[in-house]
Order: structure tokens, then C-alpha cells, then sequence
């Protein structure tokens, strides 16, 4: 049995289709993250099954609003736990959100309409309800390790309908 075709891409001839992560340049990986923010909400992991449960809480660094880190040079200082993503990692971190960039490229698959190197807009991530901004319910630093349970939530691990759409959805 042969493998079916590879799917044609919009995208062939943009850096993320031409190199492989480790051939990007700083600048060229840090703009494939979307800002989605995502990666920054508590997580749980069930020791028996490894299954990972988000949660609305945010690190402590999280800024909800922009859904950006409040100090990126020093996340790693600041936050013990903090994961620094890299070519090697990205490939195999179960938590990652389906959307996010870095395990689109990593799988060899297309970014999205909304992600700002397609769009050309840090704010489609937004517009497509991909974001954290409006869903984050606190900090990790107001709510107790105990309490995170209660904050289980199942949005992060999905991608909204109008995120999944082929362009954007007209005005």
C-alpha cells in the first residue's frame, strides 16, 4: 500500500516550509509563535495516564489581556517550571495546543489564516477566538496548586470553529 499524496500548500517558499527548526534563524522561531498565549495556562497531568488537563489559570507571567509573558528575557529566572520551547521538544511535548505554530511546522503542516505570519496581524489570533484574552480566570499565584483542579477546562485543546475555516470569515 502506498501513502497518499502530500497535500499542495499556500505556503511552499515561506522560511517555515524551506528550513527545518533547527535552520531558523532567533527570529524566524519566536515568530512562529502565534500569541496565543496558550502554552501559558496551568496545566495538570494525570500521573496514571499522562493524559494533560488545562486549566483557565494563567502563570504568573501570563498578561491576559495581551497574552504575552510580562518579563520573556527572564521567564526562566522568574518561573522554575517555565518550558522553554526548542526544536527538539517541540516534537514531542504532549501539551502543546493543536494550534500552535511551532507543532504545525514541526509536523510539516500549514499555518493558519489567522497566525500573524499569514495574516500579517498579531491580532487575528485574537479575531479567531484562538487567543486566552477575555478567558483567563486568574493567576496561578491567586489560586492554590490544590485548587487547580476546580479550574479544569477543555477550550485550550480545541481550536474554534472559525479558526479551523480555510481564510477568514468575511465581515
Amino acid at each position: 500500500m502506498t501513502a497518499a499524496p502530500k497535500r499542495p500548500s499556500d505556503q511552499e517558499g515561506f522560511f517555515w516550509k524551506t528550513k527545518t527548526l533547527e535552520q531558523m534563524s532567533e527570529a524566524e522561531w519566536e515568530s512562529l509563535c502565534d500569541g496565543c498565549g496558550r502554552c501559558c495556562l496551568e496545566k495538570l497531568e494525570d500521573e496514571d495516564t499522562g493524559q494533560i488537563y488545562f486549566t483557565h489559570i494563567g502563570c504568573k507571567l501570563l498578561d491576559a489581556g495581551s497574552c504575552a509573558c510580562k518579563d520573556y528575557p527572564n521567564r526562566s529566572q522568574k518561573v522554575a517550571d517555565c518550558v522553554r520551547l526548542s526544536p527538539e521538544n517541540v516534537r514531542t511535548l504532549n501539551w502543546l495546543p493543536p494550534s500552535c505554530g511551532y507543532k504545525l511546522v514541526a509536523e510539516g503542516r500549514d499555518l493558519y489564516w489567522w497566525h500573524p505570519l499569514i495574516s500579517g496581524d498579531p491580532n487575528t489570533v485574537h479575531e479567531a477566538g484562538v487567543s486566552v484574552r477575555g478567558r483567563v480566570e486568574g493567576s496561578e499565584d491567586e489560586i492554590p496548586v490544590e485548587e487547580l483542579e476546580d479550574h479544569i477546562v477543555r477550550w485550550p485543546a480545541l481550536l474554534p470553529k472559525r479558526a479551523r475555516l480555510k481564510k477568514p470569515p468575511k465581515a
